[in-house]
């Protein structure tokens, strides 16, 4: 049986505790549309929606309620899916606002709540006794209306520890669902979410939640060291789109779960691929070439000693088979291409040479790379007929 992926063996040989469920929530229609310049239409956001739930997301963040009539009806058109995830709505620590979401019939709320000093002070000017009051009231009138709720503790990474242990706990005394770790400008490290979860951990029993961002590039690796630490739940967003420098990304968080770590958390993953490029559509952002999982350069080879390699066992360049993110392995002729490749394209082609040929052609596409010509399928052939016709 042909192998799907090859990873380092020295993975396995770290010692790694998983909780018993993992939750991986999406904020893409919500937190993603919050990405400057970023608006997705109703019927995207729908879209969207039931491409999240094709590949089986537990939870979707639809969108933030008290924004607009306008975002309530998006939200409530999700709703009226009936999507096998859960949807929920991002609710401030107000009445007004939890009766919006209660409007759009969600199945539950993420009530947020600046905990930082610098929040509390240059924010929202109150105390942090006065920051707990609001934040409990809020807490109360939701699950007075039966609504899952969470409560996330925005800039909780720059949040003095024992207040934010007392936050939490009084959040859990009121029967809450989750509590969330917000690293609203990505500023802890993968040693600091260890420390923080596991001191948190110390006093906390309810389930916690890493929403990172990205200001750092450690968003990723940040959510999967918080799983590890202690943590049952991940926030995520498709091509980790989101306020500047973006959200822990979906496709990775995943497939760094199923492939390195071996933890299949039941995700389709043949179908990232078109949720990337259906998000990069709507949300006009492309992506990037070198982006991993879902980039186009992520399975594409030019350098003639990797091709051939490729070509005899794809797993010599990749660490794992591309149909598994819904992708396909192309190979690439430029300068750096050999005999292998440019027979290989021939093949693909239908087209057959002689070996004499074969050589004058690889000769040819060099040459006309390096005049900056890009060797698509209809260069090649007008290379092949040229050199036939010779």
């Amino acid at each position: 049986m042909k192998l799907k992926y090859y990873i380092s063996p020295y993975n396995k040989e770290a010692p790694l505790k998983f909780p018993d469920k993992i939750t991986i929530y999406d904020t893409t229609l919500r937190d993603g549309e919050q990405t400057p310049g970023v608006c997705f239409k109703k019927e995207e956001k729908l879209e969207i929606a039931k491409k999240l739930d094709q590949f089986k997301i537990h939870q979707i963040e639809a969108g933030f309620p008290i924004v607009s009539e306008h975002e309530q009806k998006s939200i409530k058109n999700i709703v009226r899916e009936d999507l096998d995830a859960k949807i929920i709505a991002l609710s401030r620590c107000k009445k007004e606002d939890i009766d919006a979401a209660l409007k759009c019939d969600v199945d539950g709320v993420i009530t947020f709540m600046g905990t930082s000093d610098i929040h509390l002070q240059h924010k929202m000017n109150i105390s942090r006794e006065e920051a707990i009051n609001v934040a409990m009231n809020a807490i109360e009138y939701a699950k007075d209306h039966d609504l899952f709720v969470a409560f996330s503790a925005e800039d909780a990474t720059r949040t003095d520890l024992d207040f934010l242990k007392r936050i939490y706990k009084k959040a859990e005394s009121y029967k809450v669902d989750r509590v969330h770790i917000a690293d609203t400008v990505g500023a802890i490290t993968p040693q600091g979410i260890t420390y923080l979860i596991s001191e948190l951990r110390k006093d906390i029993k309810t389930d916690i939640a890493m929403h990172c961002h990205n200001d750092f590039g450690l968003a990723v690796i940040n959510s999967i060291t918080g799983i590890f630490a202690g943590g049952n739940a991940i926030s995520t967003t498709v091509n980790g789109i989101g306020e500047r420098a973006g959200n822990a990304s979906l496709e990775e968080v995943v497939m760094n779960f199923k492939i390195l770590y071996g933890k299949d958390l039941g995700f389709k993953t043949k179908y990232i691929k078109e949720l990337s490029e259906m998000v990069a559509k709507y949300s006009e952002l492309p992506i990037p070439y070198n982006k991993s999982i879902v980039g186009r350069n992520v399975f594409r080879h030019e350098s003639g000693i990797h091709v051939d390699a490729v070509i005899e066992e794809p797993l010599t360049y990749e660490p794992y088979m591309p149909e598994l993110v819904g992708q396909k392995r192309q190979l690439v002729l430029g300068k750096h291409s050999g005999c292998r490749a440019v027979k290989a394209k021939l093949d693909e082609c239908g087209l057959e040479v002689t070996k004499d040929k074969l050589c004058k052609i690889v000769e040819k596409v060099k040459e006309q790379r390096e005049e900056g010509k890009y060797i698509n399928d209809e260069v090649f052939v007008e290379i092949v007929k040229s050199i036939n016709e010779d």
